[in-house]
Order: structure tokens, then sequence, then C-alpha cells
């Protein structure tokens, strides 16, 4: 299962991927939107840890990883 979410510009591709009955671990990887190109990669895909993880909360801490790298890049010391 897939989820693109776009946060402060970039987009972030939750993918999940099944373990077991309803149990799923959760990879995310923030992409850059660009204009001509479309969706274009900006990081590698990374595995969130803690998982496995329900559907409903696999989809939330994949979006709130990818937030939180997004944040981290674009940060304003």
């Amino acid at each position: 299962m897939q989820r693109l979410t776009e946060y402060r510009g970039y987009a972030i591709h939750v993918d999940l991927v099944s373990t077991s009955k309803d149990m799923f671990d959760t990879w995310f990887q923030v992409e850059r939107t660009d204009g001509s190109r479309g969706v274009v990669p900006f990081g590698k895909r990374m595995k969130v840890m803690g998982s496995p993880f329900s559907r409903r909360w696999a989809h939330l801490v994949g979006e709130l990883a990818g937030r939180d790298a997004v944040d981290l890049m674009i940060e304003d010391d």
C-alpha cells in the first residue's frame, strides 16, 4: 500500500509492506516536486524503526517520519 502526502513543498511517499495478518513494516521516501519532471526522489527509501504496526499506525508514523526529515532538511539556524 502506498500513500503520497504533500508537505512544505516536498512529497512524502509512504509504503507499507505486509509482515503478517493486519501488520505492516513502514518505509518512507522524501521526494521533491519538480514542475517539468513531476515527482523526483530526493532521498533514499528508509524503514521506520519500531515496526510492525497496524495499518493506521503505519501510515501515521511513516508520514510523521517523513515530515521530520523535511523539517530537518529545510531548518533555518
